[in-house]
């Protein structure tokens, strides 16, 4: 009895052997081999393959973008470009010494009005300091406003001040340089103050300049070298009196470079000069301006006692009025200064370089105009 087969698997016999297709013909078009069918698999790990490949070359694309804006950010902080709001807390002017007076700034409050009215148009710059704090380097007047403006409505739009963000590192003369260049260009600083930086950065141990020369050298190498001159000159000035003036700021220079030259010549004028400013009240500028004057003409000497004497119309006087304004000319800002028996006009020109004929014919035409101008009985 034969056994009976319960599976009857069928193999595919092998295929025959084919010859190779014979070439084509020259100039006659092939079809494409039709495409083999790849398994679901096969299909899955190619198309992963091909989204790793696009996803590896999308992430070198944004790491190097995030490379290039963060070079530009770098680049862009170094020139002060970068600015956010910084709070006023946060910013110390202890790193340089200003090169502004401390006392009082009588064009501040038109400062504040503007900034009321239009806000700051230009931003201050500061230096990043230890975390979460910065360092004025540009914007002293800036800053006080608006900390006056903070301190007088409690408005939190004052509270904190649009800044220049400096990349931090740049050495302590670049910083000197930028500060003092911005007050060079807006050619509102008087010599004295200027000559007081000098002073100041001269004594820094921080700095490398032991001499004024050096410092003045440095720190306005973008004046030009007469000017240079005349803040050496009012440096020598403040060395020998400087601390008994409350107004150097207001220093004439033809006056104070006339003093310099006077103290120099003669030693022993120092100390007497000296006393008359420690013991003569000046209540504003304009009486410590006619004391120097009338020093300076021989009208003025201090006593042993300590009171002061002075002599005729060269006494100083207080308490008398006057008249201040600023008129603008397309040569320049004049400042002017009116009182009983005295007008003063100064403004950032040169006038000894000025034909003395020239001169005097303007001066008669100012004077002509005025008498024209009066009201007549």
């Amino acid at each position: 009895m034969s056994k009976r087969r319960v599976f009857d698997i069928n193999f595919p016999s092998d295929p025959a052997p084919q010859a190779a297709p014979a070439p084509e013909p020259a100039g006659k078009e092939t079809s494409p081999a039709p495409e083999s069918r790849r398994g679901p698999m096969a299909t899955a790990i190619t198309e992963n393959a091909a989204a790793l490949k696009a996803r590896a070359a999308t992430e070198q694309n944004i790491r190097a973008e995030n490379d290039r804006l963060a070079h530009e950010f770098v680049r862009l902080k170094k020139l002060g470009l970068v600015v956010d709001r910084i709070p006023l807390d946060k910013i110390s002017t202890s790193k340089l010494v200003r090169d502004r007076a401390t006392s009082r700034d009588p064009e501040l409050e038109e400062l504040q009005a503007s900034i009321r009215s239009i806000g700051l148009s230009n931003p201050i710059r500061v230096e990043e300091d230890a975390e979460g704090s910065y360092q004025l380097v540009q914007g002293f007047r800036r800053l006080s406003a608006y900390r006056a403006l903070y301190a007088e409505t409690g408005d939190t739009e004052f509270a904190a001040i649009p800044a220049g963000l400096i990349a931090k590192g740049e050495d302590l003369k670049g910083l000197y340089r930028r500060m003092v260049d911005e007050n060079l260009v807006r050619r509102d600083i008087s010599f004295a103050e200027m000559a007081q930086l000098a002073l100041s950065y001269a004594q820094d141990p921080d700095t490398d300049c032991e001499l004024v020369a050096d410092a003045v050298a440095h720190l306005y190498a973008s004046a030009g070298r007469q000017k240079r001159s005349y803040i050496r000159h009012f440096a020598d000035l403040l060395e020998m009196i400087g601390e008994g003036l409350q107004y150097a700021e207001t220093i004439p220079r033809a006056l104070g470079l006339d003093l310099k030259k006077r103290l120099s010549e003669d030693e022993s004028q120092v100390a007497q000069l000296n006393r008359v400013l420690q013991t003569t009240p000046c209540p504003d500028a304009e009486a410590e301006i006619d004391l120097l004057r009338g020093f300076l003409a021989g009208t003025l000497e201090a006593e042993d006692g300590g009171s002061s004497a002075t002599s005729g119309s060269d006494r100083v006087k207080t308490g008398v009025a006057k008249t201040t304004l600023r008129c603008a000319l397309p040569a320049g800002t004049v400042r002017c200064q009116a009182r009983d028996g005295r007008i003063e006009l100064a403004m950032e020109r040169d006038f000894s370089v000025i034909d003395r004929y020239r001169l005097e014919a303007a001066i008669s035409a100012f004077f002509a105009a005025l008498e024209e101008d009066e009201p007549k009985d």
